[in-house]
């Protein structure tokens, strides 16, 4: 592959990689305005408004957000999607009179299947699940950023804390949410050709499901370890301690990875152009339980889902994970 994309390319691929921009640019682009608007300080009085809002009375983000229905159905997200390309299959129809949890995996470094798939229209979820609403959830610190927790909300995200998930599944038929399960611990083993899933001591996504009487709906994305070249710190090192320090305190962490550039190949935050190949599982019927569910309940429902998600795995490796260098791991 040349290390500079040719000058001469498609408008399409132009477009594509625009819409790819878009998304990717959006934490960096929202500090940037907010930062130079504060520079103008005739807005000052708008601003200090704003930020009082923020933190003293807009709970949009623990009550589902505020989903826009028309920039979900931007047509940059069809480009989104086919600038991978992305891929949903479907392997069944869901009961719009029910509640659904979408437990999505793996991580990656940014998710960005769970995004095209959950948070945009990019691969037609409505048509292909009608009546069915999801939320793709996320941290309560990214709506702590100005402007940037109002992009997020437009794409219909809203907080991953419990309050919020059961104020989304008790919303009404159909409104469902979906969890990148793995978070941020499985960020960290996002290397291509492998799928390390972090499972084994996921159990908040399980009794959340039990109590509310929401299905749970495995998915798994072939390709999304794909998407970047993961640098990976050794468990001993002191990369790797200071990444599990941030995790501990933020929430979060950030892996050193590299993509690729606008203009060339080599290096860059945007993602390579590699298939994603979305499986959207068969839901696992969940009884509602009044009160707390027992251990053995919750460990029975997990085995049933993690079961489905191996099952996933095994029908699709050899034609969605051809090039894989080892099989799908339960890791943690």
């Amino acid at each position: 592959m040349p290390f500079f994309a040719p000058i001469r390319l498609p408008i399409r691929r132009r477009l594509q990689t625009a819409a790819v921009l878009v998304w990717i640019s959006a934490l960096a682009m929202s500090t940037l305005t907010f930062f130079y608007l504060c520079t103008i300080k005739y807005l000052w009085p708008l601003i200090i408004i704003y930020l009082l809002w923020i933190l003293m009375f807009d709970q949009a983000p623990e009550h589902g957000g505020r989903a826009f229905r028309w920039w979900r159905n931007w047509v940059g997200w069809t480009y989104f999607a086919k600038y991978f390309p992305m891929t949903l299959i479907k392997e069944a129809d869901l009961d719009p009179s029910k509640n659904y949890i979408f437990g999505y995996h793996p991580h990656g470094i940014i998710s960005l299947g769970a995004f095209c798939t959950f948070g945009t229209e990019g691969l037609n979820f409505s048509k292909r699940f009608p009546g069915i609403t999801p939320r793709l959830l996320t941290l309560q610190s990214n709506f702590s950023i100005p402007f940037y927790r109002d992009y997020i909300m437009a794409h219909g995200c809203a907080s991953v804390s419990k309050d919020s998930c059961e104020s989304i599944l008790r919303s009404g038929p159909g409104q469902s949410i979906t969890i990148v399960v793995g978070g941020a611990q499985e960020s960290l083993a996002a290397k291509p050709g492998t799928l390390d899933l972090t499972l084994k001591k996921r159990m908040g996504f399980i009794k959340l499901a039990v109590e509310n009487g929401a299905s749970l709906v495995p998915t798994v994305a072939f390709g999304e370890n794909d998407l970047y070249e993961l640098y990976s710190a050794k468990h001993t090192s002191k990369t790797y301690r200071v990444q599990q320090l941030i995790k501990k305190l933020f929430g979060f962490t950030m892996p050193m990875f590299m993509g690729r550039g606008i203009f060339q190949y080599e290096f860059g935050l945007l993602p390579r152009r590699r298939p994603v190949f979305i499986v959207i599982g068969k839901p696992i019927h969940v009884e509602k339980v009044e009160g707390a569910p027992t251990t053995e309940l919750l460990q029975e429902i997990q085995k049933k889902y993690i079961d489905e998600v191996m099952s996933i795995w095994d029908r699709y490796k050899d034609k969605y994970a051809v090039g894989r260098s080892q099989d799908l791991r339960i890791v943690e």
